[in-house]
């Protein structure tokens, strides 16, 4: 179970930040020709898999187990939170949703214009397709590396990045858009909860709490926060509400 939990995890938050990624990718390659989108990209993978291979044996090989479970656990936790915060707010109202769309949009405006000679390296598209793989990855190799650190199993959270990066990558070479239809905050909210549960459950191991359900705190951890932050969607709703009152009968107040 928690096998399938951690492939369901890495998945889904490679997921996300592919997304992202390619959408700058996208806007490169539309503006300022493939040619540079696409080294961009390359230059970015080589060097995120370099931090991936020179950091994931030594988390394993010089760190306590405990003290890892407790690092890492309290990474998630902060990492986690500050993804259910925004996917709450974002669910709420509050804060406006992600829109892969505009974003493609505003990427495409910046980028036009400076026109290149015939047979040129654009640097300008090189360095904006690198740091949207490299910066975007460094979140997905952060997920990677500590989860598989904390369980010992590199391979199941590398298996569900891989598998994010080759759907994700071949719906980009056939649609050449935006993926503004994948329900990127459903899956930011789905995965902090992921996050944190993780979280909590590593952290406690690592300072000596029982869990009594083992795997299972996992689940009934998710189910928890799952509650809380659902609650807490509904608070924001109605004071969002409240406030739309209060300013309008302020103003019809005033208007009298």
């Amino acid at each position: 179970m928690k096998d399938a939990l951690l492939i369901l995890a890495s998945f889904l938050a490679c997921s996300v930040e592919m997304v992202e990624a390619l959408t700058i990718v996208l806007a490169v390659g539309v503006t300022r020709g493939w040619r540079s989108a696409l080294m961009g990209v390359g230059a970015g993978l080589v060097v995120l898999a370099a931090v991936v291979a020179a950091l994931g044996p030594s988390l394993v090989n010089f760190v306590p187990l405990s003290v890892l479970q407790v690092v890492v656990g309290a990474l998630l936790l902060i990492f986690g939170m500050q993804w259910v915060r925004k996917a709450v707010q974002r669910a709420a109202g509050v804060r406006s949703k992600h829109n892969e769309d505009q974003i493609f949009e505003d990427e495409m405006s910046e980028l036009r214009g400076g026109a290149v000679a015939a047979g040129a390296m654009d640097w300008t598209g090189f360095v904006v397709s690198f740091k949207g793989v490299f910066l975007e990855g460094l979140e997905v190799a952060f997920i990677v590396l500590t989860f598989g650190a904390n369980s010992g199993k590199f391979g199941l959270t590398a298996a569900g990045a891989a598998a994010a990066f080759v759907l994700f990558s071949g719906i980009a070479l056939v649609v050449h858009r935006p993926l503004s239809r994948v329900p990127e905050n459903t899956i930011k909210f789905t995965v902090g909860l992921m996050l944190i549960s993780f979280g909590t459950f590593w952290s406690g191991e690592g300072i000596g709490v029982d869990w009594k359900l083992s795997d299972g705190t996992i689940l009934v951890a998710i189910a928890v926060y799952s509650l809380v932050a659902f609650g807490m969607v509904e608070v924001l709703k109605r004071r969002s509400v409240a406030r739309r009152v209060s300013l309008d009968v302020a103003n019809m107040e005033a208007a009298q």
